[in-house]
């Protein structure tokens, strides 16, 4: 069985943690190969314009696998000096891969998400989740701390005050307080979780696929960015984006009241 199943259908591609008799977890080095060789993958694929993440079973992913840490196996295994590298080597892949994928994305959040699972969760650009969903930054609980970048996204998702409480104490909160607090766009039932997540994707991929990534890129640009850094990043994304085939034929379809087919280019 594959620990990653993804399908493609209508510019949508769904990637499904595919492991749910373990939860799901992220910290196998096969686990993060093989999904950053799917967003990789993806990058390149232009019949694909948004992605959505989910889990398989009860669980979105439970993060790194505890028997591995009280084994001493896996990326857990070695001397300090060893596992500070097996960190950037394996499970830190994961933020980097999706904070640098060029598409939108879409978490559908079925069950717990757990460490490094909540992180996975909050490094997708929108979240969608089921009433059966919770969330623990819960790396406090094992005597560790954030070590995929969690301490990094969670308080740009939910305030350092919110962010720091789900760190230093690692409690588990609902879907509801998620979604009260901001990190969430969408609580559903869960027969309807996957449904919705592909509602928001279509209402995403009706776009022209170029303006989807240079809105993206700018999105995320301006976490780090001055406001005059991002002004002049803006200028230069559309002045390209002014060039396209897309932008002509959404203009076009505008003013001929009716519905535009963009291609890409």
């Amino acid at each position: 069985m594959s620990r990653i199943t993804l399908t493609v259908s209508d510019f949508i591609a769904t990637l499904t943690l595919n492991q749910p008799e373990l939860r799901n977890p992220i910290s196998d080095i096969e686990i993060v190969e093989e999904f950053e060789a799917i967003l990789a993958q993806l990058n390149e694929d232009p019949n694909v314009r948004c992605l959505i993440i989910t889990g398989a079973g009860s669980a979105f992913s439970s993060g790194g696998n505890i028997k591995d840490m009280l084994n001493k196996q896996g990326m857990f295994k070695g001397d300090a000096n060893t596992i500070r590298e097996n960190y950037a080597k394996v499970i830190q892949r994961i933020p980097k891969a999706l904070y640098q994928f060029d598409l939108p994305t879409i978490a559908a959040i079925n069950g717990p998400a757990v460490g490094a699972g909540c992180d996975l969760a909050m490094y997708c650009d929108m979240r969608i989740a089921s009433t059966k969903a919770s969330f623990a930054e819960s790396f406090i609980k094992v005597g560790l701390i954030p070590g995929d970048g969690g301490a990094w996204i969670l308080p740009k998702i939910a305030g350092f005050g919110r962010a720091a409480e789900m760190a230093f104490t690692g409690d588990s909160i609902s879907a509801q307080q998620a979604y009260d607090w901001g990190m969430l766009n969408e609580i559903t039932e869960p027969g309807a979780l996957m449904e919705a997540a592909n509602a928001l994707a279509q209402r995403i991929v009706c776009n022209p696929p170029q303006a989807l990534k240079g809105t993206k890129q700018l999105l995320r640009a301006s976490n780090q960015l001055h406001l005059d850094q991002v002004l002049q990043l803006s200028a230069a994304i559309q002045a390209n984006l002014h060039q396209t085939t897309d932008h002509f034929e959404a203009v076009s379809a505008l003013i001929e009241r009716r519905p535009p087919h963009f291609k890409g280019k």
